[in-house]
């Protein structure tokens, strides 16, 4: 007990030193924090009229960023099932960066739900014995589950690991070990599945009703989930005067380029299955890839995304030129961007245009969604920000617990 009253008092003390960037970077955030609460104030006393969403298109940038924030948030614990399940010691240093990133993304994740309610105050409907959860036969109640245990599950996996490094112990035992890189494992299948099942199990929406949306989703998100930690342990080692554990990153530069090639191959089936057969499925995918009936608002986006990703596959594909840092770094962005596009304006929009009564209702997010995005996107780097702060003095040595 006293132990943990230490460890509790230390992190404290390590969130309120830092040097003047530290506390820029936190008026940064707590700015746009800020702003994306005022804007969601306005949301609330207004409604979702002040969001471009409507009966037409009812999911738009807020559920974009959930299934996105999701997919790095479940790949971003890779590190672990690798120091764990493969014996990669090498890595095993790096492995708390990917936890936080998790940790991080998966708050983000949970936010991006909370802000696309139109009444978030109705979630006790959905509380379990109080409210009606519709479990098993809801996606949406798989959906909320497995998002909730996984917060759980990474919030005791971060917790667990800083206050073993803080006293100075091993991660745990051998058994330990292995189920937690079991859990690991199934985390990253099963939240990256339920979240692609949401979308085809939407009967309505024959745009996403294919077989291989759950693949497509695995290989996006270990495409940005690897990409999100390669560009945090250099941004982290840059900032604390550290090296970036090299096997780390070599790893998981291999991780993403495979997920890139696979993501990459799964978007060429689809298009040869929307475009050859020209079923009622590829009415959407035509307006998404050459325009309809005059309308094409998204068709520079899907192209721009697959040309990024084409680069960024080359990048990473040699590995001459992987091994540079620069050109590595440059990838990874390309990667998250294309990732992000998909999953926002090549997926999640297209699914609702043309409606089911073949009218076309284009949309773009307004004002209130962009900055109530960038607000949640502000509380999760915030979050990141702290833990880093805390995590790194401990991981390296340089806060232990004295007896």
């Amino acid at each position: 007990m006293r132990a943990f009253g230490s460890f509790c008092f230390d992190c404290v003390k390590l969130t309120l030193r830092g040097k003047w960037y530290y506390w820029l970077w936190l008026v940064v955030l707590l700015s746009g924090i800020g702003v994306g609460v005022m804007h969601y104030g306005d949301q609330l006393r207004t409604g979702m009229v002040v969001t471009h969403l409507s009966d037409q298109v009812n999911w738009g940038l807020y559920i974009a960023n959930f299934i996105f924030m999701g997919g790095v948030a479940a790949a971003s614990i890779v590190l672990v099932i690798a120091a764990i399940l493969y014996k990669r010691e090498d890595v095993s240093q790096a492995a708390l960066m990917g936890v936080v990133v998790a940790l991080s993304a998966v708050i983000m994740s949970s936010l991006y739900i909370l802000v696309d309610l139109g009444r978030p105050d109705r979630l006790w409907h959905m509380i379990p014995f109080i409210g009606r959860y519709n479990f098993p036969y809801s996606l949406l109640s798989w959906d909320a589950l497995v998002l909730n245990v996984y917060l759980l599950f990474t919030l005791w996996l971060t917790g667990t690991m800083l206050f073993k490094n803080y006293r100075g112990q091993a991660q745990g035992a051998p058994i330990m070990r292995q189920w937690v890189g079991i859990a690991a494992m199934v985390f990253v299948i099963g939240m990256v599945t339920v979240e692609a099942f949401l979308l085809s199990g939407y009967e309505a929406r024959p745009f996403w009703n294919t077989a291989v949306l759950a693949p497509r989703f695995l290989a996006a998100a270990f495409v940005s989930g690897p990409a999100v930690i390669i560009l945090v342990l250099q941004v982290v080692g840059w900032f604390d005067k550290q090296r970036a554990t090299a096997p780390a990153i070599d790893l998981l530069a291999i991780i993403m380029q495979a997920a890139l090639l696979f993501n990459l191959f799964l978007v060429g089936v689809e298009m040869f299955t929307h475009f050859y057969t020209q079923g009622e499925h590829s009415i959407s995918a035509k307006y998404l890839y050459f325009g309809l009936k005059g309308f094409g608002r998204l068709v520079p986006w899907i192209w721009i995304a697959h040309g990024l990703g084409v680069v960024a596959v080359c990048l990473v594909l040699v590995r001459a030129l992987r091994q540079r840092r620069v050109l590595l770094n440059i990838a990874c962005l390309l990667a998250i961007t294309e990732i992000w596009i998909e999953k926002t304006m090549g997926l999640v929009i297209p699914g609702f245009i043309p409606t089911s009564m073949g009218e076309i209702f284009e949309y773009m997010p307004a004002e209130a969604e962009i900055f109530i995005s960038v607000g949640v996107l502000s509380i999760g780097l915030l979050v990141f920000t702290v833990l880093v702060k805390i995590a790194l003095p401990i991981v390296l040595g340089r806060v232990r617990y004295s007896t």
